[in-house]
């Protein structure tokens, strides 16, 4: 699966199930190449090297150092792994050969510094680095039936998910102008919307910047993420109309009523899922829109799968199955939540319908209308 400045998504052939030992051998070897590329990645980012490649120019070791606070013999081992994975362009110099100088070509620069690209992923490596720093207590939670929160897996993973998602919001406005029910109620003077598990606040801000008389109420079960959602909605300029609470869906209860409720990419993560949807429900007006925006995986499990899938069950073996078993009562959903499951849901929740909207090519996303 590749990425396109444009954020399209290509598939490859999955992998064959049957191939010889050579095959899955060189296929491991190939895997821990990946896994070298992203967590050089996280170094890149964290440290501040790729950002400065590409904002203040091309530099040797020493000069990389010396701009970002960092050890040179790290910066060139770092620099020198980046030239040799084709990453980084290096350049030999005629005075110092023995130090050459580095560039960030602007491919890889837009998908590793910036953040409002669709092609950005430099979140990825953050949230992967996590996981990693948590295995111990993976370990743990896959033995006893546990879990590992949001919470312990800290601040790498908490904002790797919000940047991820990021760019992405800042298209709703246009992928809604498309859909007749929602463009009317977010354009309707002085409406009202609940956004639930907002998490870094992104996809609230970007409603209220696309609809200027619209009100955003946000929450979720994280303060560190609440946190973070009122500094990007200071910053942003949008605190006036947008707020965020601290509380799950029953919480939309004692806010209500709204005019319609969202849930970006987080339902599958929540262990009550049927309890958030009914709140939602009983808290639009009217029977107001609510819509679930979740990943788009397919109608039922096929092995081998695309990397779609391979990719959705990694995130769901790592972050979001275990952080949905960190809560008690969980129904242990996991990332990977087929359309019938999310049916399922709804229907418990009370709601008579369950529509897939028609908005294609929105990242890893699928749109879902619960009415009724």
């Amino acid at each position: 699966m590749s990425t396109s400045a444009d954020g399209a998504h290509t598939e490859s052939s999955p992998p064959d199930p049957g191939a010889s030992v050579d095959a899955y051998a060189e296929r491991m070897l190939s895997a821990a190449l990946g896994w070298i590329d992203v967590m050089a990645a996280y170094l890149g980012d964290r440290l501040g090297w790729y950002r400065s490649l590409a904002e203040d120019g091309p530099a040797t070791a020493d000069v990389l150092a010396a701009r970002t606070g960092t050890a040179p013999r790290y910066a060139r081992e770092w620099l020198e792994q980046q030239a040799v994975s084709g990453i980084l362009v290096m350049t030999p110099d005629d005075g110092m050969p023995a130090s050459p100088r580095f560039s960030l070509p602007p491919g890889p620069a837009e998908a590793l510094v910036e953040h409002d690209s669709l092609a950005y992923l430099a979140p990825l490596a953050r949230l992967f680095a996590a996981v990693g720093g948590r295995m111990p207590e993976l370990l743990d939670a896959y033995r006893t039936g546990g879990g590992v929160s949001w919470a312990q897996f800290g601040p790498d993973a908490r904002e790797a998910q919000a940047d991820l998602n990021r760019p992405w919001f800042g298209e709703l406005e246009r992928v809604f102008a498309e859909v007749d029910t929602l463009r009317t109620v977010l354009s309707r003077p002085g409406a009202r919307i609940a956004d639930v598990g907002m998490g870094g606040g992104w996809s609230s801000i970007a409603l209220a910047q696309a609809y200027p008389g619209l009100t955003v109420e946000g929450f979720d079960v994280d303060e560190p993420s609440i946190r973070l959602a009122r500094t990007n909605a200071d910053e942003a300029g949008v605190a006036d109309r947008v707020s965020f609470h601290h509380a799950d869906g029953d919480g939309l209860d004692r806010h209500g009523p709204f005019d319609a409720a969202f849930a970006f990419e987080c339902l599958h993560d929540m262990p009550r899922p049927v309890d958030v949807l009914a709140a939602m429900r009983r808290a639009v007006r009217d029977g107001g829109p609510v819509v679930v925006m979740d990943e788009a995986v397919g109608e039922r499990l096929i092995a081998p799968g695309d990397e779609l899938e391979r990719l959705m069950y990694g995130f769901s073996l790592f972050c979001c199955l275990p952080d949905g078993l960190s809560h008690p009562t969980s129904v242990g959903t996991g990332t990977v939540m087929r359309p019938d499951t999310l049916r399922r849901y709804a229907r418990d929740a009370g709601f008579a319908r369950v529509e897939i909207l028609p908005i294609e090519g929105f990242s890893f996303f699928r749109f879902y209308l619960l009415t009724g």
